[in-house]
């Protein structure tokens, strides 16, 4: 029950700075605050996805009773044995978690891999040496996206909501949006599927993660001036994106199934090259990471889910979810305010590094 009870203070906490950080972005609007366009790009996101004050309380509320939910059922059922077996002494403790769970929330919404920093964190920790644990510590990199995936849940409701609207025939932006997240989401659904256990035995390593991690760099170095050229009024809008867009944004998120490439770079790339503006782009990216990390994460759960709570319990991956949904409401703010300082460029020569020492790691 001290899992429950921690999962509780932190997530109304949470939820509390949400409130405040939406707030605080309308009083910059309303006082026409001048804004870098690097950090306009996702103020504006923000700005566009703010649901009406009665709202936001229901989603605040609707976003805290499914987290105390979760924590509570997985609990109990914890506490009376009726569906998990013990973990073994030592196998996840609450500093492994709460790390894992830092790493993952901060990490989600930049252009550096969240799969891949948990893969080498694992490695660090002397998670998944043993043939018997390396499921169960792949399934926790994946699972573990849940609480980032409730963060973006929560800010873009409205997105959401018009998507339904669509559905109803009500709402003919709304239905294009859903219609292309769809069709941008089958490539990766497809080859998921096909080549998921070819996928994790050869590319879920310190070593392919490093050289994702410098290709991913370069390439955030080389197109650095094209993105920046999108931070303006320059290219086109969400709704002007056709099938064909979409289809090429879903082919480049399958170069994230290469751990270290990172997702949220390869489908932002997608756009920009398919001539959106980086709003768009990054609004885009977003909404497609709910859709393929829901996905992934439903998929996982379901086949290895069972290994990975016989491994580590359920307390301990709950508690490591509760974090990195914490850790990536806070990453907002930051990405605001490190976009409108530095911009970009500053991960590619991140990612760099950080190949650079992994591969002296393994050398």
């Amino acid at each position: 029950m001290k899992s429950f009870a921690t999962a509780l203070v932190i997530s109304s906490r949470s939820l509390t700075y949400f409130a405040a950080t939406l707030n605080e972005t309308r009083t910059r609007k309303r006082m026409n605050t001048p804004v870098d366009n690097r950090a306009g790009v996702l103020l504006v996101c923000v700005n566009r996805c703010q649901p009406s004050r009665w709202l936001r309380r229901a989603i605040a509320c609707v976003g805290a009773g499914l987290v105390v939910l979760v924590c509570a059922t997985l609990g109990f059922a914890q506490e009376e044995s009726l569906t998990v077996a013990p973990p073994s002494p030592g196998s996840l403790s609450a500093f492994q978690a709460i790390v894992l769970g830092l790493v993952e929330g901060a990490t989600e919404y930049l252009p550096v891999s969240s799969t891949g920093h948990l893969i080498i964190v694992q490695e660090l920790m002397g998670m998944g040496d043993a043939e018997s644990e390396s499921d169960a510590a792949n399934a926790l990199a994946i699972c573990i996206q849940s609480g980032a995936i409730l963060a973006v849940v929560l800010l873009y409701f409205s997105r959401i909501q018009q998507m339904c609207v669509g559905m109803l025939g009500k709402d003919p932006n709304g239905l294009r949006l859903l219609r292309n997240l769809i069709i941008a989401f089958m490539p990766a659904a497809i080859i998921g599927l096909l080549f998921n256990d070819v996928i994790k035995e050869h590319l879920f390593g310190v070593k392919p993660v490093a050289a994702a991690l410098l290709v991913g760099g370069f390439l955030i170095l080389g197109t650095a001036k094209t993105i920046t050229n999108r931070s303006g009024e320059n290219g086109k809008e969400l709704h002007e994106m056709s099938w064909s867009a979409a289809l090429l944004i879903g082919l480049m998120q399958c170069c994230a199934f290469w751990p270290g490439f990172s997702r949220s770079l390869a489908t932002i790339l997608g756009a920009v090259w398919s001539g959106f503006r980086l709003t768009a782009a990054v609004e885009f990216s977003f909404l497609l990471g709910l859709v393929t990390l829901s996905a992934a994460t439903a998929y996982e759960g379901l086949k290895h889910g069972s290994a990975m709570f016989e491994q580590y319990g359920v307390g301990m991956p709950m508690l490591a979810l509760v974090v990195a949904f914490v850790a990536a409401a806070l990453s907002i703010k930051f990405m605001i305010k490190f976009l409108g300082d530095f911009g970009l460029a500053p991960f590619g020569y991140y990612r760099i590094a950080l190949a650079a020492i992994c591969f002296n790691w393994l050398v």
